[in-house]
């Protein structure tokens, strides 16, 4: 199993992560405002075990993909200061659908997905705030994305603001704290306190995703955790 994941984790979810696979911890980058600068969900845009990923990485993450034989191609748009130019690669790859805030996508993803149903969002940061758990079972954090799927007749669980962590920011968002892999929905924190905790749960049940915990601690926003297996 390979892994990517933010450096900037709680030291028990990465010891976790280490258990799990060979994990690649992302440092923060200073080209981009602190609360994102080591999210692997602003590097990386994942395709399956395939990545899309900014073209302005460190050459120790390149290496570190080759090494690992992590499949990847290189997008055109680097990542710059502040939103939107932090964006680019922030969208929602499923088999059918990919979503993301269209007018910010980098082009080398745009023509990786131009057979999909393409969902435009207003939600830039949309992986931060959307999982798949299936084709038609999603979770998110975003009354944007939940109307736009609903229109398109998707089960979707919203889970409210403000019960995540995310330092330097206000709050964060529930796409941020997971990983899906192999029908387990990795969770960085205690998923039981959320105020829609059974819901999830009986989401999870439907779709046969197993629930785990990183750790025992509150639901922290670490930029999604990438899973290849």
């Amino acid at each position: 199993m390979k892994i990517i994941a933010d450096s900037r984790m709680p030291d028990q979810a990465k010891l976790t992560l280490e258990r799990i696979g060979e994990v690649l911890f992302l440092e923060k980058q200073p080209f981009l405002y602190d609360a994102i600068a080591s999210h692997p969900d602003i590097f990386f845009c994942q395709d399956g075990n395939q990545l899309i990923t900014a073209p302005n990485i460190p050459l120790g993450w390149i290496n570190w993909l080759r090494t690992n034989k992590v499949s990847f191609s290189i997008g055109k748009t680097n990542l710059l200061g502040k939103y939107p130019n932090t964006a680019h690669y922030n969208g929602v790859i499923t088999k059918e659908l990919f979503i993301h805030n269209l007018k910010v996508t980098d082009h080398v993803i745009l023509e990786k997905v131009h057979s999909l149903n393409q969902i435009h969002v207003n939600q830039s940061y949309t992986r931060c705030n959307l999982i798949s758990l299936d084709e038609n079972s999603f979770i998110t954090s975003d009354k944007g994305i939940e109307k736009q799927l609903l229109l398109i007749h998707k089960k979707v669980l919203f889970i409210g603001a403000g019960q995540i962590l995310l330092p330097g920011q206000p709050y964060g968002f529930i796409g941020g704290c997971c990983g899906l892999v192999d029908g387990t929905l990795y969770v960085c924190g205690n998923f039981h306190s959320l105020k829609e905790a059974e819901k999830l749960q009986q989401i999870a049940d439907d779709c046969s995703v197993n629930l785990v915990e990183l750790f025992d601690g509150p639901l922290t926003d670490v930029g999604s955790i990438i899973f290849m297996s």
